[in-house]
């Protein structure tokens, strides 16, 4: 039986490896999870490091309001066009 779409996006995204940009634990450095391939990108430009360092401050001060999330935007969607 073939996967729907959703099914298989949610295969790819289950088998990144998840972790936070010192390789640390976030309990440890409050750094904010997400793929090793991201991670990567974004600490190979300045306007990167500059976007992964807003994040980490984000996380970190929602995980000091005692919050388990923050909506700190490196996992936002890319916007698509709306279908008419």
């Amino acid at each position: 039986m073939a996967l729907k779409k959703s099914q298989r996006s949610l295969k790819k995204w289950s088998n990144e490896k998840w972790r936070t940009p010192s390789g640390k634990k976030s309990s440890e450095t409050g750094e904010v999870y997400a793929p090793s391939a991201k991670i990567k990108k974004l600490k190979s430009t300045a306007a990167g490091r500059k976007k992964l360092a807003a994040a980490n401050k984000k996380k970190r001060a929602a995980t000091k309001k005692g919050k388990q999330h923050a909506k700190h935007g490196l996992h936002s969607k890319k916007k698509t066009k709306k279908r008419q």
